[in-house]
């Protein structure tokens, strides 16, 4: 399938650089993400999303291991290759996940063993969200359990968040990143 709308191509105007820029992590060079270059086609909203993106991913309260869980569950859920993939392979590592984890929040369940009481409540929270988009109270209190009242409300911006980038890179099937991690077949 061809991507549905192109990304933006060097050279960059100085201006949709600085943006580019912004997006990727400090001291990364490797050339911006399609994502990112695609949003770029409007400035505007790529501008908007970029300040809630980048202070969840950068500045918020759960531990890099909490957030690159739950990225990678609810983008495995949604089905979405291309923000999993990126995330597998720039992330997850750095966060403390070990790669049968990794592989887990495609294939398996979370009640698995591999899980940690705290990793299970977070999965059962982010697969309750994505069936039904609510959260009974077993799964509320399963969370609040192993998060404050912040991260708790901090969970839900997150899961959501992902959600929206897997309805962008799947709605407009954008192109697996060359570098990222292959998306497990089930």
């Amino acid at each position: 399938m061809k991507q549905r709308i192109d990304g933006i191509t060097p050279p960059y105007d100085p201006e949709s650089e600085r943006a580019l820029r912004r997006w990727m992590p400090p001291g990364v060079t490797r050339e911006p993400l399609m994502l990112f270059k695609v949003l770029q086609r409007h400035p505007d909203l790529a501008s908007r999303m970029r300040a809630l993106g980048a202070g969840l991913l950068v500045h918020g309260l759960l531990s890099d291991a909490d957030r690159e869980l739950v990225v990678a569950r609810v983008t495995a859920r949604c089905g979405c290759a291309y923000e999993w993939g990126v995330h597998a392979a720039a992330y997850t590592q750095a966060a403390d996940l070990t790669p049968e984890q990794v592989l887990l929040t495609v294939t398996g369940a979370p009640g698995d063993p591999a899980w940690t009481p705290r990793q299970k409540a977070l999965l059962a929270a982010v697969d309750q969200l994505h069936d039904t988009a609510r959260l009974g109270d077993e799964a509320w209190t399963g969370l609040r359990e192993h998060l404050g009242e912040r991260e708790a409300l901090e969970f839900l911006v997150l899961a959501g968040w992902y959600r929206t980038i897997a309805y962008v890179a799947g709605g407009l099937e954008i192109e697996q990143e060359p570098w990222a991690q292959a998306f497990p077949q089930e």
